[in-house]
């Protein structure tokens, strides 16, 4: 998604658009000086070399209490580097560097920026997870305190944007991990000295919420799927997104393994049992192997969607899907033939979104719950809040179908065979994901205890 077509979020704020600040010159940075009123801008989702992106800007006062003093003339404000000379090399001798005057929070915010979208990339270049993370996690600091100094943030006033997180309606956990993510923003302003050591010291100095000792809410445990809702949903959803749900049940893969399957990635298919390497996984950047082991019930899922001649094509294809829509469409039609429309005629020229060649993780949740609003469509008379807790109790996503594999691991073959499966790091997370068999636990006391 382009940044120009992105939000803050549903508060009702206007909102323009204005090019990204200029690239750096002669080695020094360029941010934006201090606005009034506060300026918001939220990141770009990427960074181009083509043309320059566009972000979003809400303009929102700060209370007057917590407006700043003495701001700088309006303009760009030039910063020079705090880490080299003149000449790229180490300072000379006898030089302090103290971190720059005039740098605002929302400056911080771009120069960090520029080095998420960098750093946080998958083996394939792809951006990961974690640059739409650390961009939902500023918006908060950005709307509050973006045009204050970037070192007037304080403990108080990290609270302050830790507050506006629980206000959102995030749950205890993500409301810790955000904010451990701008202080991670403060920790590398130190490490190049773009703030006072200090400041980072002063937020490390804000522990985490507590359970029970906060308003934030406790996010709910992700649950296996009940079989029957599965049932109901797989003759709801495309074939492809079929297949990719009886493959996460069947091997125990991640949604983000399964929608970037290729033939080229499926080894030893000769032998019983498969091999499947994914080109990027979740702990890829810890330096952790990771093979899914494809049995032949998962194999007999997959093989109809295997092209040799093409083995760096995606198995499953959100165009085929679609293709595959249109043609059931047009085979049912009912209108007699040279009346209506022809099929293709009333497409759009330029459409904003079209299938992709794969699944993204995105899409494939959305695909899934299209057929649980198919399979279980509210009752007559149902409205409100009764229609809402009626969605939720018919509603699942596929990240679940990994805790149904994991329990039933469990069950089979104990704790540590579905930890190897399952790919994880330790046995503690691998409790998270498989349900214990408390039926079998009240059997055992019933023989012994």
């Amino acid at each position: 998604m382009n940044a120009s077509h992105s939000r803050f979020g549903a508060d009702g704020t206007d909102a323009a658009t204005f090019p990204t600040r200029e690239s750096a010159v002669s080695g020094g940075h360029t941010v934006p000086a201090t606005h009034d009123p506060a300026v918001v801008a939220e990141p770009p989702l990427s960074t181009s070399a083509a043309r320059p992106e566009k972000v979003r800007v809400v303009t929102r006062r700060c209370q007057p209490e917590e407006e700043p003093q003495g701001r700088p003339a309006p303009g760009l404000v030039r910063v020079a580097p705090a880490t080299a000379g003149a000449t790229g090399d180490a300072p000379p001798a006898g030089i302090a560097y103290a971190p720059p005057a005039g740098l605002t929070v929302m400056g911080l915010i771009r120069l960090y920026w520029e080095h998420v979208v960098v750093y946080y990339r998958r083996p394939d270049g792809t951006e990961s997870a974690e640059v739409d993370a650390v961009r939902q996690a500023v918006k908060p600091l950005a709307r509050l305190f973006s045009n204050f100094p970037a070192g007037a943030i304080g403990p108080r006033r990290f609270k302050a944007v830790r507050d506006a997180m629980v206000a959102q309606g995030w749950c205890r956990a993500t409301v810790n991990q955000q904010a451990g993510r701008v202080k991670r923003m403060y920790k590398w302003a130190v490490e190049n000295e773009l703030v006072a050591p200090g400041v980072y010291h002063g937020l490390q100095a804000v522990t985490g919420l507590k359970l029970g000792r906060t308003p934030a809410p406790e996010g709910e445990p992700v649950k296996p799927v009940p079989k029957e809702l599965i049932d109901a949903t797989l003759p709801r959803v495309s074939a492809q997104v079929a297949a990719m749900i009886r493959v996460q049940l069947l091997t125990g893969m991640r949604p983000g393994e399964v929608v970037i399957m290729r033939t080229a990635d499926v080894a030893d298919r000769d032998g019983a049992v498969w091999a499947y390497k994914p080109t990027h996984h979740k702990t890829a950047h810890h330096g952790q192997k990771r093979t899914v082991f494809i049995g032949p019930q998962a194999q007999a899922v997959i093989k109809p969607y295997l092209d040799d001649a093409a083995p760096e094509r995606f198995l499953f294809s959100a165009a085929d899907a679609d293709r595959a829509r249109r043609a059931k469409q047009h085979a049912e039609r009912t209108t007699p033939k040279g009346e209506g429309n022809r099929p293709g005629t009333n497409r759009k020229r330029r459409p904003t979104r079209k299938p992709g060649d794969r699944y993204r993780t995105d899409s494939y949740r959305h695909a899934i719950s299209a057929g649980c609003a198919a399979a279980f469509p509210v009752p007559p008379g149902v409205t409100g809040v009764d229609a809402e807790r009626w969605r939720k109790q018919h509603h699942w996503h596929p990240h679940q179908l990994r805790h149904n594999a994991a329990t039933e691991l469990r069950k089979a073959f104990g704790i540590d065979v579905a930890q190897t499966i399952l790919g994880h790091r330790s046995l503690q997370v691998t409790e998270v994901y498989a349900e214990r068999d408390m039926a079998a636990a009240a059997r055992v006391m019933g023989e012994v205890g």
